[in-house]
């Protein structure tokens, strides 16, 4: 069985430029080591891959770490889901129903739409609003972290694919 987690493009920002405290990096380090051992499976929007190169308020990311984003999303334990039309209206009502940014709503919706209930990032304004409820589906925003701090358990990780 695989724990399945929802990362925005905070958690993978915190990898990339190694920026957190050193706990907050253990729990990205520790969800990465899960992955690499078949026992995490993370799940991302597309939009994740073009806003860790410029996330507003953070500085753009330096030309030389190109090859490095590329190779973070091409990791077999993770799946990028399309922002179709349907997640696109969702995260609409996310805005609206729970005063959320547009862009980090497209990340509540696509982690609600799939119906994973856990979803990591380092943006404050997420995480402290802890459970977010999405037309009925409730999700727990938080810092990474690699312990059963709220395992989330599916079987079949195959509907994530593509």
């Amino acid at each position: 069985m695989i724990r399945v987690v929802y990362w925005d493009s905070d958690a993978f920002l915190a990898l990339i430029n190694e920026d957190k405290s050193a706990s907050e990096m253990q729990g990205c380090n520790d969800v990465w080591a899960a992955c690499e051992k078949g026992l995490v499976h993370i799940v991302t929007s597309t939009l994740t891959t073009a806003e860790v190169i410029h996330k507003k308020g953070t500085p753009k990311l330096d030309l030389s770490k190109r090859y490095l984003v590329s190779n973070f999303f091409r990791q077999d334990f993770i799946s990028q889901k399309t922002l179709t039309r349907e997640v696109a209206e969702l995260a609409r009502d996310v805005v609206w129903d729970s005063n959320i940014q547009p862009k980090d709503a497209v990340h509540v919706a696509t982690c609600a739409y799939y119906r994973i209930r856990e979803l990591h990032s380092f943006d404050s304004n997420l995480v402290k609003k802890g459970k977010i409820n999405v037309s009925g589906f409730e999700l727990i925003v938080q810092n990474p972290h690699g312990s059963a701090q709220s395992e989330f358990i599916v079987e079949d990780t195959k509907k994530f694919d593509g």
